[in-house]
């Protein structure tokens, strides 16, 4: 594996990709990975000159990364953007109170059951909003779906199909919202062209805010593991 010196040196993993068109870099939010991809015929010194151009990008994107910790109980989650301790319950049921979350059941099992509660939340938020941002577009959707993303918060397909990050649940609602309405907009419009862009503005006027918000913090929210 080649290694970019440096203080500390990088390890880059080179793939070659008969789909890759040019020289292209991604540095994994969740490990911390470096992984350049190649064309077929890409010769190695092209590689490491793009690397070394490009050293300043990649310390910045690794600086970034934040490691994984377990949710466990006593620990402290975002929850629509308010960090709420989790505390043991009794019952059955999970109650959000003031800054706790009360997690009855097996202490041993906070992660997954915490992790459930998030879902079952997200998606009632998720699809309001993706219900009130298609009305307003005269749009409809087809199918909603959650899952664990690490690449993207959210997806519209050509079916009208949209999936969403359920960890969307921890940030500040309208995050949450701008997400919602970004994928509604490309029900009129499949591509990111001024057209789709005036969509999102007149369904969240303020929506570079919640953008910017995505890009410097979003990656703390994948740095909760709810299982092993």
């Amino acid at each position: 594996m080649p290694v970019l010196p440096g203080i500390p040196p990088v390890e880059v993993t080179l793939r070659r990709t008969a789909r890759a068109r040019r020289l292209s870099l991604r540095v994994s939010r969740l490990d911390g990975r470096v992984t350049l991809s190649l064309p077929p015929h890409a010769r190695e010194a092209e590689a490491w000159a793009f690397l070394r151009a490009q050293e300043g990008w990649i310390r910045q994107a690794l600086a970034n990364v934040v490691p994984e910790g377990m949710v466990t109980m006593g620990e402290t989650i975002p929850i629509e953007g308010r960090l709420v301790r989790l505390v043991p319950g009794v019952g059955r049921s999970m109650l959000l109170a003031g800054e706790e979350l009360q997690v009855p059941g097996d202490s041993a099992r906070t992660g997954a059951r915490v992790a459930a509660w998030l879902k079952t939340k997200a998606r009632d938020r998720l699809a309001l909003a993706s219900d009130t941002y298609a009305r307003r577009i005269g749009r409809r959707y087809m199918t909603l779906t959650l899952r664990d993303t690490r690449s993207r918060w959210g997806s519209c397909t050509s079916e009208a199909g949209l999936m969403y990050s359920w960890r969307l649940i921890m940030a500040p609602p309208q995050v949450l919202n701008y997400v919602a309405a970004h994928e509604v907009a490309h029900l009129a419009e499949m591509n990111h062209s001024p057209r789709f862009w005036a969509i999102v503005a007149d369904l969240m006027p303020e929506y570079q805010h919640h953008r910017r918000w995505l890009k410097s913090q979003g990656n703390q929210l994948l740095s909760y593991r709810f299982t092993e």
